[in-house]
């Protein structure tokens, strides 16, 4: 029993952010990761409104080179909590905004659900990882943020942009940066199991 205890903690996989090429190239769609360090949130309205800095060729409110952005909207704190419940946003609501930022310098998205092919390629193409987390756990989750300060946006409530301190922050890896995508891999070995139990 130790020894299965031992394994199991073998496979998670402790990274910081914001992220080095070297802990990208190290992950691979399926990998379970507890994240400590900056991260940023940002849902779709924020991410209109990013793009739509960039094309005034204004500052973005953060350097995007290397960060994290986890796309959610917190429910308000309750007394004596640091960030309300953190459950994750469907991503494909960023999809529209996500290779631009990626071609900026972003290397990580947290969210859950599906990708667009555009935004797989673009991961791909610049190195970088789409992490899912579990919408059930939004209570856990937030209990691993540390510090939460609004930097950007703060007129959209939820979905202003927040600058986080998160310490083993639970995490899988839903695309990796060779552009394996653990919803199409799920998806051909239960097809490949179906048939070879049909088969039978």
């Amino acid at each position: 029993m130790e020894q299965h205890v031992h394994q199991k903690e073998d496979q998670v996989k402790r990274i910081l952010a914001p992220l080095t090429r070297e802990a990208i190239a190290s992950l691979r769609a399926g990998d379970i990761v507890l994240l400590s360090g900056v991260i940023y949130t940002g849902r779709d309205a924020a991410h209109k409104r990013l793009v739509e800095a960039l094309d005034r060729g204004e500052t973005l409110p953060f350097e995007l080179k290397d960060q994290v952005i986890y796309y959610v909207g917190p429910t308000p704190e309750k007394p004596g909590q640091i960030f309300g419940s953190a459950g994750p946003t469907t991503s494909y609501r960023m999809d529209a905004y996500a290779p631009r930022l990626l071609d900026l310098g972003l290397k990580g998205m947290i969210g859950k659900g599906y990708r667009s092919d555009e935004v797989t390629e673009s991961i791909k193409k610049n190195g970088a990882v789409y992490f899912g987390a579990i919408g059930g756990l939004g209570a856990i989750i937030g209990k691993s943020v540390r510090e939460a300060v609004i930097i950007a946006y703060e007129d959209l409530g939820a979905e202003a942009i927040r600058r986080l301190v998160v310490e083993d922050l639970p995490l899988t890896v839903l695309t990796d940066s060779q552009g394996n995508d653990l919803y199409k891999i799920g998806q051909a070995q239960y097809l490949e199991w179906r048939e070879s139990h049909d088969a039978e």
